[in-house]
């Protein structure tokens, strides 16, 4: 091989990148020891975008189309390279190419669950997923704030960085939100919607576009959701009142009595005998706003409720099978004695 065919090796002619690798989205030309030729063409495909890097410095872009490189269509790096003059000579200068095409189908998740303020619950740690999609489409802000000089800059690199963004945009969202926890996880798109608006402009921020994103499911951790069964069973089953703590009060009273009805001795087999019997007469007497047998009589309230309501509760009680025939038989005494008198 003679000189001046080693030479003329070292020059590019045509600069173009065929994505053989899936999940790529930047690649720096190899560059090496080659110059590119005055007059070299440069091809980019649809979904892709071309730009010219000097000595760190993001010089011209390029969009798809056949570009000739000359003065007029480097303009930028002319002036960087201070060209008076149309040059005849190779140059040096690194070209990366940037993969546009929208990444559809990425999985996303809270692996710990992330704590939002709730205006229900105040606050509360929730786990979520669902998918998202999104795309290059920015390629300088995505140079400068991501991708960098590295030679080849992929799908997986830039999720690491996108995960921690929606995971903080989330909780963000989520908390600021005036709609409820509830609703938002009976309504999944709600939820999404709270938070894709948030989402695109810290994706935007990176040069990178949101395409979609939805929630799939949302949960809360074991304990908290334990908790919040009983809240709501508390408010279906024993809440006679507008306060939500007595009701749940009220509720883990009315659960133990079936229990204690189901012990040899009845409500006095609960426990230890008479005196675990008169503690739980007390405690459905606070509960029901009557006394039962062998309990103290419990403090009497700042405005009494009708003994005709007491009776109707404590038939829908009975009802209920959260009392026995003859605890309600003894209750029912009672109020009948204060209303006959």
């Amino acid at each position: 091989m003679g000189i001046g065919s080693f030479i003329k090796k070292q020059f590019i002619d045509v600069l173009q990148w065929n994505e053989e690798t899936e999940g790529v989205l930047a690649w720096r030309y190899p560059m090496q020891d080659f110059e590119i030729q005055n007059g070299a063409v440069l091809v980019v495909r649809e979904s892709q975008v071309a730009v010219f890097v000097n000595e760190g410095q993001i010089a011209d872009v390029f969009g798809p189309g056949t570009h000739k490189l000359t003065t007029q269509t480097l303009p930028v790096l002319t002036n960087l390279k201070n060209w008076d003059k149309l040059f005849d000579s190779p140059f040096k200068s690194d070209v990366y190419f940037f993969s546009t095409r929208v990444q559809t189908g990425r999985k996303w998740g809270t692996p710990q669950p992330i704590t939002i303020r709730d205006k229900d619950f105040d606050m509360i740690r929730v786990r979520a997923f669902g998918m998202y999609s999104y795309r290059l489409a920015d390629a300088r802000k995505f140079f400068t704030e991501l991708s960098g000089t590295r030679e080849v800059y992929t799908r997986d690199h830039v999720e690491e960085q996108l995960r921690g963004i929606l995971l903080s945009t989330m909780a963000t969202s989520l908390g600021s939100a005036a709609v409820p926890f509830l609703d938002m996880a009976a309504n999944q798109g709600l939820m999404a919607n709270e938070v894709k608006g948030d989402l695109a402009d810290a994706f935007a921020r990176y040069g990178i576009g949101l395409d979609e994103f939805n929630v799939a499911s949302v949960s809360l951790p074991e304990e908290l959701q334990a908790a919040l069964d009983a809240r709501i069973a508390a408010g279906m089953k024993g809440s006679l009142g507008a306060d939500k703590m007595a009701g749940y009060t009220r509720f883990q009273v009315a659960e133990s009595v079936p229990l204690a009805a189901g012990n040899e001795g009845g409500l006095a087999g609960m426990g230890a005998g008479l005196g675990a019997g008169v503690a739980v007469g007390q405690a459905i007497g606070q509960a029901f706003g009557t006394s039962m047998p062998g309990a103290a009589p419990a403090a009497a309230p700042a405005a009494e409720e009708p003994v005709e309501a007491r009776l109707e509760k404590l038939k829908s009680l009975l009802d209920k099978g959260l009392i026995s025939p003859a605890d309600y038989d003894s209750a029912k005494a009672e109020l009948l004695k204060k209303l006959i008198g």
